[in-house]
């Protein structure tokens, strides 16, 4: 069952898995996927944990410890959530210890609601740091233009960073470059920068929705012919625009000082698009120190009937220009597909933030013992 899952990571592809629940813990569920199905890291975000807390009875104990406090709500979920990426860094720390610290890694994001607010971008990732307090965390801050100087600064301070929401090849490049920026500041501080890891999240599977979708709607043959391609030739793209950044002169006075390149990882993985192979953006999006995410299904669907066979992504560049060159004769802006995601990103974060206030608070309210 997972030969193809094996093969994958043989060629330099880091499997994480991209979700996260208190029951996925304590099943002990996650430590058999580390050890049956070559995960070797967890993503979290806002819907995910959304979902886990309101599903279930597995957080009980604690809301009803949290609910005798009278905490806040706020504060009660950054305790749920931290508990359970503590927990899981835990699981993953002999992972994160035999690869050096590359992976065994466990992200958790800020709050949605600062995606546009640099300095509390800031202090919420530092503040999440010293929550979950493992050296294996890695805290995710989206790429909006205020995330930007945010990353610089907390790479800086010697956070290691997931960055997400990324779907744009020149938002991707500044992404690279407050990457880069925030080393320069650990270096100038005296930090090791052999400690500090990165991850670049750049969507996926959206990508294709979106342009698809519109491709539908001119409806010609030659924009029939296009559909499925822009998601893909997007990746290629971003992963050759990673060997530039990090073969140039910049990153070898970093590289000197032991610094450690920023690894694409191809996240929303899933397939949304049932007439596509349901692992077509693990199959044809295979390259060296890389990373793919995926949700469980996907992770199933590799291990089933995945088709692993070598480096997916070298030497297509110029065929990925032309796939988006073709949309773009078609009528389909680019720029606008990708900012519209971008922003679209950030209110489904949001969203699933407030679904994720809104239940746990009601939770807090049932388990609350009653006075007298």
């Amino acid at each position: 069952m997972t030969d193809a899952l094996k093969r994958l990571s043989d060629e330099g592809v880091a499997i994480w898995l991209d979700d996260l629940s208190r029951t996925r813990i304590t099943s002990g569920n996650l430590a058999e996927l580390i050890d049956q199905s070559h995960v070797v890291g967890v993503t979290t975000n806002p819907s995910i944990f959304q979902k886990a807390i309101s599903q279930g009875h597995g957080y009980d104990q604690q809301l009803t410890d949290l609910a005798t406090r009278k905490v806040t709500v706020d504060e009660a979920i950054r305790m749920i959530t931290t508990a359970d990426v503590r927990d899981a860094a835990d699981i993953l720390r002999p992972v994160f210890d035999a690869t050096d610290g590359q992976d065994g890694r466990v992200s958790i994001e800020v709050d949605p609601r600062l995606a546009h607010h640099t300095a509390a971008t800031v202090a919420e990732a530092k503040q999440l740091a010293w929550l979950v307090d493992r050296p294996n965390t890695l805290i995710k801050i989206p790429a909006t233009k205020a995330g930007l100087p945010a990353i610089t600064e907390v790479i800086g301070k010697g956070i290691s960073v997931n960055v997400t929401l990324i779907f744009s090849l020149e938002r991707y490049r500044e992404v690279m470059d407050a990457y880069l920026a925030g080393l320069e500041k650990a270096k100038a501080a005296g930090l090791d920068l052999s400690k500090i890891h990165s991850v670049a999240s750049f969507f996926v599977s959206r990508v294709d929705t979106e342009i698809d979708k519109r491709l539908d709607a001119i409806g010609s043959d030659a924009a029939k012919a296009a559909k499925g391609k822009s998601a893909l030739a997007n990746a290629r793209l971003a992963y050759e625009a990673y060997e530039e950044v990090f073969g140039g002169d910049r990153w070898a006075a970093l590289d000197k000082a032991q610094a450690n390149k920023q690894r694409p990882l191809w996240a929303s993985t899933g397939v949304k698009d049932p007439s596509l192979k349901d692992t077509l953006y693990v199959d044809d999006l295979v390259a060296p120190n890389t990373v793919n995410t995926m949700p469980e299904a996907t992770l199933e669907a590799v291990a089933d009937h995945g088709e692993i066979s070598g480096n997916t992504v070298a030497g297509r560049y110029d065929q990925a220009r032309a796939d988006l060159d073709a949309i773009k004769a078609l009528g389909v802006s680019y720029d606008d597909v990708v900012q519209l995601l971008e922003d679209e990103g950030v209110e489904k974060f949001e969203a699933a933030w407030i679904d994720l206030l809104n239940s746990t608070e009601a939770e807090l309210k049932r388990l609350a013992p009653s006075e007298g």
